[in-house]
């Protein structure tokens, strides 16, 4: 799912090709079944992964995913990144419930929409952590368990779901891509019963990785990758004297790539960085859909309102050193609580009592951890005020905020940042509802345009309800 330099990764694939990638994947299928010892075996073996870091969906319907873990990816792409995502993909991917929420039954939902303007919005979200690799001599598993938008025939025309692995130097940058390298886990488009497995690597285009193809295969999940819940896991095994990659849909193993497939220095490129980060993401239209369909997709034709559903997403590792590697905590590095005038780092923590000027607020003792007061009773048109916040000479990544709400149902509003101005444009914010309470806190980021020296920074608040929707405890920047 992930962009080159000035085109989408997926070439329009000929209307006479559709054919063929019909063919590959039956053949494909009976390759499937010469390979279901080794996938047996390997089976077998993950029986000594150890879990280090999981995600399982478990809350009430219409609450967010936790924010300790995930980070939404808002709008059409990366501040400074390709536009699309570098995809070609024309959904506005949004933090609306509507569009992103648990379903109350143990599963994420992520929902693609068109409103009466014919537009459509959906979402996509990805980890906080960024470092999830193979041990030294040892081995690395990500997996889980999905269900594709159940929709099929024209109606499905521009879906494309995916559950995929970025390699992190990609934040903050953005054009390294695709020599940062990508495991796609799994992909699928226009509602077909088959799902792909694609690595990307080296360089665009062209290159030892087919770019902007990549190195991919295809199965039908034992038969119709449409037929409900499958688990889907991608393995990097590096205890061996040479690496491999592996794809696995239901424990059955189709698609590998060993380190000798690759000279070495893309290889190396791709797994010699401090690990990848995950996605999650359902995507509309796209030069991947558009290619298989042999049109633009969507179509009139497409219907809204069809859904992904995880279950779970899990990671393992096994052999090599210490299994767990250090986690990239969403917790900004501490210092000591900034008074109301004094000059304030952006990327340490900001304590939200200790704002210069308000306008609606209050502040009240908070039970989150480390104890101190939090602001309270914030509604429409409320704001707060920090002098002298300096951002140095790079631009911070996003902003992240710590919060809670205990606001009814259909209550919910923005939270912004705006520079120098109450009246300047936000350069970002994110949606919160109810967290399950005026004392659930939640770490929520959101991203932000670029900035950089010493500024006057506003939190403002919108809401389209009268009703207090959110306390602030503190935010920072991070780069």
């Amino acid at each position: 799912m992930t962009p080159d330099r000035t085109r989408p990764r997926w070439r329009r694939i000929p209307v006479r090709a559709v054919a063929a990638l019909s063919a590959a994947a039956a053949v494909f299928a009976a390759a499937a079944l010469s390979i279901n010892t080794a996938g047996a075996q390997d089976l077998e073996a993950s029986q000594e992964w150890e879990q280090i870091w999981s995600a399982e969906f478990n809350g009430g319907a219409g609450q967010m995913p936790d924010g300790n873990k995930w980070r939404f990816d808002i709008g059409h792409g990366y501040p400074g990144g390709p536009a699309n995502w570098g995809t070609g993909e024309i959904a506005y991917h949004t933090d609306d419930p509507a569009n992103i929420s648990m379903d109350g039954n143990g599963n994420l939902e992520i929902t693609a929409l068109r409103d009466g303007a014919g537009d459509w919005t959906s979402a996509r979200i990805e980890t906080e952590r960024g470092d999830f690799r193979a041990p030294e001599g040892g081995s690395l598993r990500i997996e889980g368990r999905l269900r594709l938008p159940q929709v099929s025939g024209e109606a499905a025309l521009g879906y494309w779901p995916a559950f995929w692995a970025l390699g992190s130097p990609y934040r903050g940058d953005y054009w390294n891509w695709p020599g940062v390298g990508e495991f796609d886990i799994m992909e699928n488009v226009n509602g077909l019963g088959d799902v792909h497995a694609v690595l990307h690597c080296g360089v665009s285009e062209g290159g030892p990785c087919n770019e902007t193809m990549g190195i991919g295969d295809t199965t039908t999940c034992g038969g119709d990758c449409q037929d409900g819940f499958h688990t889907y896991a991608f393995e990097w095994d590096d205890s061996g004297a040479t690496g491999e990659l592996r794809w696995y849909v239901d424990g059955q193993r189709f698609h590998s790539i060993s380190e000798t497939d690759l000279p070495a220095d893309t290889w190396a490129d791709m797994t010699s960085h401090a690990g990848y980060f995950i996605l999650l993401n359902l995507a509309m239209g796209g030069a991947f859909p558009d290619g298989v369909a042999g049109q633009a997709t969507p179509v009139a034709g497409t219907e809204p309102g069809h859904s992904l559903l995880v279950d779970y997403v899990r990671v393992h590792t096994r052999g090599g050193g210490d299994p767990e590697p250090e986690p990239t905590t969403t917790e900004p590095t501490t210092s000591e609580p900034s008074e109301p005038g004094d000059g304030r780092d952006a990327y340490s923590r900001i304590e939200a009592e200790s704002f210069d000027a308000e306008n609606g607020v209050g502040v009240e003792a908070t039970s989150d951890s480390g104890g101190g007061e939090n602001l309270g009773w914030i509604g429409d048109g409320d704001w707060v005020r920090f002098d002298e916040v300096d951002f140095g000479s790079s631009a911070p990544a996003d902003f992240v905020a710590r919060v809670a709400s205990g606001a009814g149902a259909g209550v919910s509003g923005l939270v912004e940042v705006r520079i120098d101005s109450r009246s300047s444009e936000p350069i970002g914010s994110f949606a919160v509802g109810d967290t399950g309470g005026w004392q659930s806190w939640q770490s929520i980021p959101g991203n932000v345009s670029a900035v950089t020296g010493t500024h006057t920074v506003y939190l403002t608040f919108t809401s389209g309800q009268p009703d207090d929707f959110v306390n602030v405890n503190w935010f920072n920047f991070r780069r």
